[in-house]
């Protein structure tokens, strides 16, 4: 690419309050330090990457080890945080507000706040929260409503409720397995099927699912006899769409585009992938010789501004 143009889906903001707060209340289970961050490390970033826009969103753990109440307020803390960073430079950044869960009564007023006063793009989700998936009941009244508001939902991965075991990192292999129980989750219990005009964007590409998606499909009958054949299994399986943030490369690509097809999006992880790291992915995606020029210019941007359209009219 020869300028900036790349629309980054998964882009962290690090707000420094949360950050001082994180330890008292509970740190990160997988033992992620929180990185420094400002917007203008974020954008020295975006312009060596040819990135013109990142959308921002709090990463794991959010805000669900604070009690309820000053959960909700944290949670609106950071939103307005955001937002404010957003108003800046609304060209160069996006929001994916942070919902109070797992108190789907402040998630829902949070809600209507973030996208009616704060006009967030979006909202983040994490694939479990506290150990309950998003496909778990308790969240049926979320999913109405982010259903009828037609909402982006990005899901991204946090620990999952499992030790993490001697010398691995959460990061390293326990994300994507978070984000893939997610996402079958929401499709065997039929969330996807009931909720059809929520788009939701599943981190680092779907962790395990596209490569293991038949496996899941073929195989989900088996125990549970009551769902849908593996066809419609598949179908529901490949409605996300999918981020490529720490997965690019030859070894990803082939079987992410037989799966996903044109539902790619570029996302880069920054600052949690440091730069140098997150470069490398870039590289990787820009080496790749098996996308067309318009494939190539779908998952850089076009895809992006098909769920965001309000960047379609604003430059940096």
């Amino acid at each position: 690419m020869t300028h900036a143009s790349r629309i980054d889906v998964h882009q962290h903001i690090v707000p420094p309050f949360w950050a001082k707060a994180l330890p008292a209340h509970g740190g990160d289970p997988s033992g992620t330090v929180a990185p420094d961050w400002s917007p203008e490390t974020a954008i020295a970033f975006m312009d060596s990457q040819q990135i013109a826009t990142g959308i921002l969103s709090l990463t794991a753990p959010g805000v669900v080890q604070w009690p309820t109440t000053e959960r909700r307020e944290m949670a609106r803390r950071v939103n307005e945080y955001t937002a404010n960073v957003v108003s800046v430079r609304p060209g160069r950044f996006g929001n994916f507000a942070t919902l109070p869960l797992p108190d789907v009564e402040g998630a829902l007023l949070e809600l209507d706040y973030a996208l009616d006063t704060l006009h967030a793009d979006g909202v983040i989700l994490l694939a479990n929260v506290g150990g309950q998936y998003l496909g778990d009941p308790a969240f049926e009244p979320l999913w109405a409503e982010l259903d009828r508001r037609h909402a982006l939902v990005f899901i991204h991965p946090g620990q999952p409720p499992l030790q993490t075991i001697h010398g691995v990192a959460g990061p390293l292999v326990d994300y994507p397995f978070d984000t893939t129980r997610a996402a079958v989750q929401l499709v065997l219990n039929g969330v996807v099927d009931r909720y059809p005009n929520v788009s939701i964007i599943l981190a680092h590409a779907g962790g395990f699912l596209p490569y293991a998606s038949h496996r899941f499909a073929e195989l989900a009958q088996v125990f549970r006899p009551e769902l849908d054949d593996p066809t419609a299994l598949l179908k529901g399986l490949q409605s996300f769409y999918f981020d490529t943030a720490l997965s690019s490369g030859d070894a990803v690509f082939p079987t992410l585009k037989a799966f996903a097809g044109d539902r790619i999006l570029f996302g880069s992880d920054f600052p949690y992938a440091p730069a140098h790291v997150a470069s490398c992915f870039t590289d990787k995606l820009d080496a790749y010789a098996g996308f067309t020029p318009a494939q190539r210019s779908m998952i850089n941007r076009g895809k992006a501004l098909e769920l965001l359209p309000r960047l379609r009219h604003l430059t940096a």
